[in-house]
């Protein structure tokens, strides 16, 4: 990008912030005008001399709000922290600083990223900017504040995390690109954690390319990060993603599974329509398209609940009102011993954590119990190995990590990516997520489609490949743990089929 036009993107997202937060509700802090400014001048300055930092040099970035960053508070969206001001970035944001982007503001979420929609913060709920007037929609969740803040042309690109489906749902809602990694990647560094063996750091972008240069800015082992992985498993990840594709099958079709597990009824219409579509188009340019079984898929939510709960549960257990948290008038400190100590723990809870975080905590703790954790929470730990057998019995290349290489059918008759829904349908009004929560269904059924890749810890990203009317819809590759480069070559196709549409 020009010097030029470094200065004219930060002036554009800063105006478009002004202009649209009011009703999107995207951003819960933004960095003052004056410090945008002056890091758009000195990256300007860097272009014209030569001396560029990296090609995401002065572009503006927003941050999910569960990224410690050291010049704005981290509140997670939740009551509980919202006087928590870190004292060092992430990982992730220290890599973008140092590669010149300009951290332009903190985006609004589900409070811990607990929830769908992006409406169980303390902040208010975030508007999609597709919500055609007078009608108010969903901007997904939990990484909602993101994606609408990419869409909203808020800026340039975005960081979010992953747990479930939490960049990718909103992504298809607000017709951006949402990137999931493969867990292990991206460092974990400075995340407020929700479910640790599941939380992964992605990436909002307007297309493809731009998620890329992202990615690679950020792809480093992190020897702060115990799940990071270190430098030889990255080699033999990079020796078994290029391998097939450099030994003379460069120019092969690829072989595209489609999920039938994932066919659900729930599917909206105009959503199956976009997917079987969009599968014939990649038929139509001699791609090879087959039907694939992934049997543990009508077990891998119910697993996923109870694995992400009681990893949540555990991670918000420092919440006690002494080290974090608002103290109450009826319990400000605990002076008189352990029952004291309970109520002040008890009413701290009460305040700061809303009601979706509470419920989860308290379901959480059930899956923690010596009776629950034999029946329930082992018994998931092995339906999520069952998730892992089913993808890489499907995928054409084995599990690089994995020692059991065998498992995988080959590429003659195995898938090199799955194309699949992100989301039942369109984004849905606010309104009618509200009666939805109501009754206690929340998000959980478009959850089918999203859950089995974090279950693995596979990489996954969200392209938009159709509208209804005025909402937007993105499809969901998947591919082999480790497989970035090809993803994004799919991913690339997939945009252009919209492109050229």
């Amino acid at each position: 990008m020009a010097a030029k036009n470094v200065m004219h993107e930060a002036a554009n997202c800063l105006r478009n912030i002004h202009q649209k937060n009011a009703f999107l509700n995207a951003f819960v802090c933004v960095s003052p005008q004056k410090e945008v400014t002056e890091q758009a001048l000195a990256s300007s300055d860097r272009k014209n001399t030569g001396t560029s930092l990296s090609p995401l040099d002065g572009l503006p970035f927003a941050v999910k709000d569960n990224l410690c960053t050291k010049d704005m508070a981290t509140s997670c969206s939740s009551l509980m922290l919202a006087d928590f001001s870190p004292e060092y970035d992430s990982t992730v944001v220290s890599k973008l600083r140092n590669a010149g982007a300009i951290v332009i503001g903190k985006t609004n979420m589900d409070e811990f990223g607990m929830g769908s929609h992006s409406t169980t913060g303390s902040r208010g709920p975030v508007r999609n900017p597709y919500s055609p007037y007078p009608s108010v929609y969903s901007a997904g969740g939990s990484s909602g504040g993101s994606a609408a803040a990419v869409a909203g042309n808020m800026c340039f690109g975005a960081l979010g995390s992953d747990t479930g489906g939490s960049i990718r749902l909103p992504a298809s809602y607000c017709g951006v690109i949402g990137f999931k990694p493969s867990y292990g990647l991206l460092s974990r560094q400075g995340l407020v954690p929700y479910a640790n063996s599941l939380d992964t750091v992605g990436i909002l972008a307007r297309d493809v390319s731009s998620a890329r240069l992202v990615f690679d800015c950020l792809n480093e082992a992190d020897p702060a990060d115990p799940s990071s992985l270190g430098g030889r498993s990255r080699r033999k990840i990079k020796h078994h993603a290029t391998g097939p594709r450099s030994a003379g099958n460069q120019h092969r079709p690829w072989n595209i599974g489609v999920p039938v597990d994932y066919n659900v009824t729930e599917i909206s219409p105009s959503l199956k329509s976009a997917w079987i579509s969009t599968l014939a188009n990649l038929r139509d340019l001699g791609h090879n398209i087959k039907a694939v079984n992934m049997p543990s898929t009508r077990h891998a939510v119910s697993s996923y609940y109870i694995i992400a709960l009681a990893e949540a549960s555990s991670n918000l257990a420092k919440y006690d009102g002494i080290q974090f948290g608002p103290h109450t008038a009826t319990a400000s400190k605990p002076t008189n011993g352990i029952s004291n100590s309970l109520q002040l723990v008890a009413a701290t809870r009460e305040t700061g954590f809303g009601k979706e975080v509470r419920r989860r905590i308290l379901l959480g703790n059930y899956s923690l119990t010596s009776e629950a954790m034999e029946n329930y929470f082992i018994h998931a730990q092995r339906i999520r190995r069952l998730v892992k057998e089913d993808f890489d019995g499907i995928f054409s290349s084995p599990n690089p990590l994995s020692s059991r290489t065998g498992q995988s059918l080959g590429s003659k008759t195995g898938v090199d990516f799955l194309v699949s829904p992100v989301s039942t349908s369109p984004a849905p009004s606010l309104e009618n997520v509200a009666k939805e929560d109501g009754v206690g269904v929340g998000g959980y059924i478009n959850d089918v489609f999203t859950v089995p890749a974090s279950m693995a810890g596979l990489p996954a990203i969200s392209v938009p490949v159709h509208g209804d009317g005025d909402l937007p819809i993105g499809l969901q590759v998947t591919a082999q743990y480790g497989d970035e480069e090809h993803l994004f070559e799919v991913a690339t196709l997939i945009e252009s089929l919209l492109e050229n549409a």
